[in-house]
């Protein structure tokens, strides 16, 4: 079994869409005003985004896109106008994360984790 799609709610696609493809995505499907898809530039994975009628109050999932650049790729997002949350920290998970929420409000993390990501020191055996 391999996760590769992930679909996140938005009630207007159009910024949503721009939003992604400023972030690198590709847009690899597109039927305005119901559903998009894109490719991630890096690996297989897909992720969707799926027309609603309303946001649902409440906590929401949150997608991490990984980055091996992680602090020149939010400078260079930054430049182009993305507005974090947080800029890059490292955090005591030995993770280095950077914040933000697209248009539709859907929690985003940019990180580098390097081995930790599936290898952490405390890794169950």
């Amino acid at each position: 079994m391999n996760l590769n799609q992930v679909t996140l709610p938005a009630v207007e696609l159009a910024p949503a869409i721009a939003f992604y493809q400023r972030l690198g995505l590709r847009l690899i499907v597109e039927d305005l005003p119901h559903y998009a898809r894109f490719e991630c530039p890096d690996g297989d994975s897909t992720l969707s985004l799926e027309q609603v009628p309303e946001l649902i109050d409440g906590p929401r999932p949150v997608v991490y896109f990984e980055c091996a650049d992680l602090d020149q790729t939010v400078g260079r997002l930054g430049a182009a106008g993305v507005a974090f949350d947080s800029l890059p920290v490292d955090q005591p998970w030995l993770w280095r994360e950077a914040r933000l929420r697209d248009p539709a409000g859907n929690p985003l993390c940019l990180f580098w984790a390097g081995r930790n990501r599936r290898h952490p020191p405390w890794r169950i055996g």
